[in-house]
């Protein structure tokens, strides 16, 4: 594809062209609930996107297509390529730096019984969580673990979030995402399933390196990055431990806190298996 600047009569889309204007709606939780429909941003989260055959549209400026060609005609293939402004890019970004590539997706989200559907052995269920850098993240981490599923809970932040599309680095097209009413609908979604609720809670009495039995099909519990989880999800889970603290370090982010935990979950299963 041969992109370049706009001229007159040109049909490049600028930040007035309606395509361009409805897809910058995307940015808020509110179109995206209404269209059913997400941006990706960047090569990686686009050249997971198109993998998955999530695309519907890619927009492009000039010096984003002559770097990323091989993207371009891969969308080509299947979804319809727009070159579009550098003014346009700047509003489809959320982003300091426009890195020129945008695409609509489909949601990923499913509903929480496909997404457990099978034999899960390990989920994470994320309960308040608020910011989408650790939403991201964690999920980029449950993919790396191996992880059968994520669980969006009650008042948690959008997986559909820019921040939280860019944190996953692509892992929320790689494995089941699903968003449950509240986090008792989770939960009873996840002990239907037959996994184990295991709360992550820094004051916990037991802890990993004591927990008895690891290798058991587990849905992990994450809470809020501030506040944690309410006693009344500490007391509604199976069981509740913590990460060891050998150190002087107050505490884990969530984050950390997690990718701890669903490896130790992973790394004792794959012991067991071997």
């Amino acid at each position: 594809m041969s992109v370049t600047s706009p001229r007159p009569g040109d049909d490049r889309c600028t930040h007035r062209t309606p395509r361009v204007v409805a897809a910058r709606r995307l940015a808020t939780r509110s179109g995206r609930a209404e269209a059913g429909r997400f941006l990706a941003e960047g090569a990686q989260a686009v050249r997971e996107a198109l993998r998955h055959a999530r695309v519907h549209e890619l927009f492009v400026t000039e010096q984003a297509a002559a770097r990323h060609g091989e993207l371009v005609t891969e969308a080509e293939r299947s979804a319809r390529v727009s070159a579009i402004t550098s003014r346009a890019a700047e509003l489809l970004s959320e982003t300091v730096t426009p890195q020129g590539l945008v695409a609509v997706c489909d949601s990923v989200e499913v509903p929480p019984e496909r997404a457990l559907a099978g034999r899960p052995r390990l989920v994470a269920v994320l309960a308040g969580v608020a910011d989408p850098g650790n939403a991201g993240t964690v999920l980029r981490v449950a993919d790396a673990a191996g992880a059968d599923a994520v669980l969006f809970a009650g008042e948690t932040v959008d997986v559909h979030n820019g921040k939280c599309v860019r944190a996953s680095t692509g892992s929320l097209f790689h494995l089941p995402v699903a968003r449950c009413a509240s986090v008792a609908e989770a939960l009873a979604a996840c002990r239907r399933a037959g996994l184990v609720v295991t709360a992550a809670d820094g004051s916990a009495e037991d802890d990993l390196q004591t927990a008895a039995d690891l290798v058991a099909p587990t849905a992990w519990l994450f809470g809020n990055e501030a506040h944690g989880l309410a006693p009344e999800l500490l007391a509604a889970a199976d069981r509740v431990l913590r990460v060891p603290i050998y150190g002087a370090a107050e505490s884990l982010n969530l984050a950390t806190a997690a990718a701890v935990c669903l490896y130790a979950s992973a790394m004792a299963s794959r012991g067991r298996a071997t």
